[in-house]
């Protein structure tokens, strides 16, 4: 596996006039694929345009994002029932900033962490199987040695529409992000986003530390 990112440090130069973006505003974004890189390449391009399109943005952001992870999803599906040979997976972390207002949307196993006044704050959670037991059990799903209906390591992803049992109609992987929303201070440094490798090796602190030491 191997992660893309996306970086737009301008929304209003990136997207053009038409998207009517009426503040500063930034975009940032990891994606982790499995089973091959297409379902990456597809959100990293697509989940954005959904965002800004969608009817609920800006009014609603969180709104909008939620839109948008289902409608980037349902999109590939649609793409890979025309050639199955794009079926793929991947795991997405964005971080959509407006103005003072910070936005980090995940799926997946990706995480996100602001250093404030020196300080990790968590500003994801991972989205193991375990964590979300209950909702897959209900689903009629099960994890077997950590993984999702014996396969996944994540609880959810775009995609993976070729696997049987995992997604459509009431299967257990979702796309479904978890927004959480902050509010930026002059204290807020800088942030972390990366794939479950990098934390891996990495814990939150350390991650903080390492580039904050340098950057005094």
């Amino acid at each position: 596996m191997e992660d893309e990112h996306v970086l737009v440090d301008d929304l209003e130069e990136y997207l053009g006039p038409e998207a009517l973006i009426t503040t500063s505003g930034s975009y940032y974004g990891v994606f982790d694929d499995h089973d091959g890189k297409n379902a990456t390449h597809f959100v990293k391009e697509k989940l954005l345009n959904y965002i800004v399109s969608d009817v609920a943005f800006p009014i609603s952001v969180e709104e909008a994002v939620q839109h948008a992870h289902l409608e980037t999803d349902a999109a590939f599906a649609n793409a890979c029932s025309l050639n199955n040979a794009l079926s793929s997976g991947t795991t997405a972390i964005t971080v959509l900033i407006l103005a003072r207002e910070i936005f980090v949307a995940n799926a997946g196993d990706c995480r996100a962490v602001l250093c404030r006044r020196g300080k990790a704050i968590e500003m994801s959670r991972d989205h193991k199987p375990h964590v979300e037991r209950s909702r897959i059990e209900a689903l009629g799903g099960y994890i077997y040695d950590g993984y999702l209906n014996g396969y996944l390591s994540v609880a959810r992803a775009f995609e993976n529409w070729h696997i049987e049992g995992l997604k459509g109609g009431n299967c257990p992987l979702i796309a479904e992000p978890e927004v959480r929303r902050a509010v930026r201070i002059p204290d807020d440094e800088f942030m972390i986003i990366g794939c479950d490798g990098f934390w891996d090796v990495f814990t939150n602190e350390s991650a903080v530390a390492f580039p904050r030491k340098r950057l005094q």
